[in-house]
């Protein structure tokens, strides 16, 4: 079973500072993202910057059409401490 998100911020161009609830704490890059058809509205840094948590810690999202699981952060996220 994967941590849970407790907390995410964009840090740097796409990259995602992302907070687990055991404290351990990953850097995601979505950059490979926003070439995708699905994530290109991305591009746009206001609605990039909106990014929440999603209720219960079980991934994040921008909007009701892009989403990313914490399985995806955690598993490919890099480790920052």
């Amino acid at each position: 079973m994967n941590p849970k998100i407790v907390d995410v911020k964009p840090i740097n161009g796409y990259i995602l500072e992302i907070k687990f609830n055991n404290d351990v704490i990953k850097n995601y890059d979505m950059s490979r993202w926003v070439t995708d058809s699905r994530f290109e509205a991305l591009k746009n840094k206001d609605l990039f910057t909106n990014v929440k948590v999603d209720i219960g810690g079980y991934g994040i999202s921008w909007n009701d059409e892009i989403d990313l699981s914490e399985y995806e952060l955690w598993t490919n996220g890099v480790l920052v401490n």
